[in-house]
């Protein structure tokens, strides 16, 4: 069966589509991205303007031709932080369904977390033991925490790497005292939750995933993403700790030109790195091993775990 999840998230609306069927790996069979920036299109009252929501119908109408031209016969649609916390979320929802009969799900924070864990659960099998799961996204962080396929603590917290850079970051380079009071409140945020998990006990595997971690595993010299997904690849603390005064005092043009950073993430990736070392340092984990599967993964094997085997 060929299934297409479309993705509507703060940085990016990512259709994927795969070929699966219960009890099987699902199998990427193809990719149509763009790069829509919604949770930059918010006015000042928290709102997606008309042509925001424009933009956003004319993305998901293409996605929905590229559906359909790849023979998709089931699509699951939704979307994260950026629609969930836009204050006219009904009125988006609505247009959206009406223009394109696509009806979005918007998820909770949580339910991220927890279908982020599925999909790493999954990747990684039983013999991972306890894990904890780390994932930034543009609009937030998510963390869980369990040893079976439900987690047994997970959150999203308001650090993802588009929201901050664009509230606590408007130079570029940065100022460093911007740096600073970033880093501040990062730790802030995170430090709240670290007690709901180490109540569990320490993890026997700490993964992460999300495009900010693989770019900066990329530039820890972690493998190309053209070395397979099967390859291996860890970030460990120490590296991050030394890229992010590198980091802070390039430009987002000087850091596209750095290995694996593309130019639509270079703006972000000063803010990931904080949150990614914050998240690192105050769960006390030195190194991450980066999961190739992540929400959009998480959202296919839940729907296959209620079809009926044929």
């Amino acid at each position: 069966m060929r299934l297409g999840v479309l993705d509507v998230g703060s940085n990016t609306v990512h259709l994927l589509v795969v070929d699966a069927h219960p009890g099987a790996r699902p199998l990427p069979a193809h990719s149509h991205k763009a790069d829509l920036r919604l949770a930059q299109l918010l006015d000042g009252g928290g709102a997606i303007g008309r042509d925001g929501v424009d933009k956003l119908i004319a993305v998901i109408l293409d996605a929905l031709q590229a559906a359909e031209d790849k023979g998709v016969v089931e699509l699951l649609p939704f979307a994260t932080s950026a629609v969930r916390e836009a204050s006219n979320v009904d009125e988006v929802l609505a247009r959206v369904k009406d223009a394109t009969g696509v009806e979005l799900q918007v998820l909770t924070g949580e339910e991220e977390a927890r279908l982020t864990f599925l999909a790493a659960r999954r990747w990684f099998g039983w013999s991972a033991g306890k894990l904890l799961v780390l994932d930034i996204g543009g609009g937030s962080l998510e963390i869980a925490y369990g040893i079976d396929e439900e987690p047994d603590a997970a959150v999203s917290l308001p650090l993802g790497a588009g929201r901050l850079t664009a509230g606590w970051l408007p130079g570029d380079p940065p100022d460093p005292a911007d740096v600073k009071a970033l880093r501040r409140h990062v730790r802030t945020e995170i430090a709240r939750t670290v007690g709901e998990f180490s109540r569990f006990g320490a993890p026997d595997h700490v993964v992460a995933t999300s495009k900010t971690f693989k770019q900066l595993a990329r530039l820890a010299g972690a493998a190309r993403s053209a070395e397979g997904l099967y390859v291996q690849r860890d970030l460990k603390r120490q590296s991050l700790e030394a890229w992010v005064p590198r980091l802070t005092g390039m430009t987002a043009e000087e850091r596209a030109d750095l290995p694996g950073v593309s130019d639509g993430r270079a703006s972000q990736l000063l803010a990931g790195a904080l949150v990614a070392e914050g998240a690192m340092d105050l769960f006390g984990v030195e190194t991450v091993e980066i999961c190739p599967w992540a929400l959009r993964e998480g959202v296919i094997l839940r729907r296959l775990d209620h079809m009926p085997a044929t």
